[in-house]
């Protein structure tokens, strides 16, 4: 199912990385912290940093920035540690920038990337080759002037949002604020100030009977991010930047539940995608008051009918612009940066669809998604099956039939 701990995708990563452990060590966090302070420029930078694990190279124009955003909900108590007190989110800003400027951003720290494998039950020694995955954002960079769509991210369960960063660095160089949310104690790995590294103390809490109230949290969440992020008094230095008009909201696995979820209450999301998550029963308000919604998963566990029923249910439930679009030979983690990085370390599944390949598809089917949704662009790779991605199935109906049912997409 959507909420498994590990998938043929990590399972490859843990073998490949452990594998990989001796040749690309070299390219260890601390060698990438270290190019950070030094190096003149961000040639300089790529060119020291050569042979270290890399995230596919965003297709945009905007270079991208990335600050770290520490939210507190003062209103509410953490579910998963009431003791803890108030509960807290970590929020990952990534931000058109300005070409040349602020230093090499860190995937994630060693620390982190050590307590993300561990909980997934995988090698812990290729820590320092993870975390030292070059990156294409850069900290301290000078944002670029302007109005941006934001895009808030959900990640999956008991994964760091960090999984994240290669789809959000994407979608930011094609002129988008992103926000990838960390939930505190649902994932390993993620480092809150003041706190360090929080252990995942919902592991092993969520299952088939408590699935839905977690999500109706993270909605909580969610909605809550957006509240600091888009309000009168945001805390976010560069708030200025986002168009609060056109906000769009996109998850894995809980996280593509949490973004339903969330949508269901918040008005002010405009647009959603799920990626090869569930759905939990919103009641009435599950058809989302006929705003659009993309659902994008593996055609194994996400085809009509396959194990996931809240697919089918959700789909007759929409009432807007939709598409069911499945991935053939794609994991679970194909829709993370786990899927490229895997490919990289010649962990790519003979059977299943190419890292690369994955990764490219989650780019360009979310990235058109948004474009079209909250950009009033014209998206012909939404229209239906494609010569050009044999891999993608459109679900139910062709796109002429699925226009004429749901209705034109929406326009800003």
């Amino acid at each position: 199912m959507s909420i498994r701990s590990r998938g043929a995708v990590a399972v490859l990563l843990a073998g490949a990385v452990a594998a990989g452990v001796t040749t690309l060590t070299a390219c260890s966090s601390e060698d990438s912290a270290a190019v950070s302070s030094s190096s003149p420029s961000h040639a300089a930078a790529s060119e020291d940093r050569k042979g270290s694990l890399a995230l596919p190279a965003p297709t945009g124009e905007y270079a991208v920035g990335r600050d770290s955003l520490h939210l507190v909900d003062k209103g509410r108590r953490d579910p998963w540690a009431p003791k803890a007190g108030d509960r807290e989110l970590m929020a990952s800003m990534y931000y058109p920038a300005q070409k040349g400027t602020g230093k090499p951003a860190p995937y994630m720290s060693t620390e982190g990337a050590q307590a993300f494998l561990k909980q997934m039950k995988l090698e812990t020694p290729a820590a320092k080759v993870l975390s030292g995955t070059r990156t294409h954002t850069y900290t301290d960079a000078k944002p670029e002037s302007g109005k941006f769509p934001l895009v808030v991210f959900s990640p999956g369960f008991k994964t760091p949002g960090a999984t994240l960063t290669g789809l959000a660095e994407d979608l930011t160089s094609r002129g988008y604020v992103v926000a990838v949310v960390d939930h505190a104690y649902e994932a390993a790995g993620v480092d809150f100030p003041g706190k360090g590294i929080l252990p995942c103390t919902a592991c092993g809490k969520v299952g088939p009977t408590s699935f839905q109230p977690a999500a109706e949290g993270r909605a909580k969440d969610l909605s809550f991010a957006l509240d600091q992020l888009i309000g009168s008094t945001s805390p976010w230095k560069h708030a200025g930047m986002i168009d609060k008009d056109r906000v769009g909201m996109a998850g894995h696995s809980l996280g593509g539940a949490s973004t339903a979820a969330t949508m269901a209450q918040d008005p002010r999301v405009r647009a959603g995608v799920n990626m090869d998550g569930p759905f939990i029963d919103s009641g009435s308000k599950s058809g989302l008051s006929g705003r659009p919604f993309l659902m994008l998963g593996t055609k194994a566990d996400h085809s009509p009918g396959s194990e996931d029923k809240t697919w089918d249910a959700a789909w007759k439930k929409l009432e807007g612009w939709k598409r069911w679009a499945t991935v053939a030979g794609a994991d679970h983690f194909a829709f993370t940066d786990l899927a490229p990085l895997a490919g990289q370390l010649g962990g790519d599944d003979p059977k299943g669809l190419p890292g690369e390949r994955a990764a490219e598809i989650t780019r360009d089917y979310v990235g058109a998604f948004f474009d079209e949704q909250l950009c009033g662009k014209d998206e012909p790779l939404l229209d239906g099956p494609g010569k050009a991605n044999p891999e993608v199935t459109f679900q139910h109906a062709s796109a002429r039939d699925a226009k004429g049912s749901s209705g034109t997409p929406s326009r800003p």
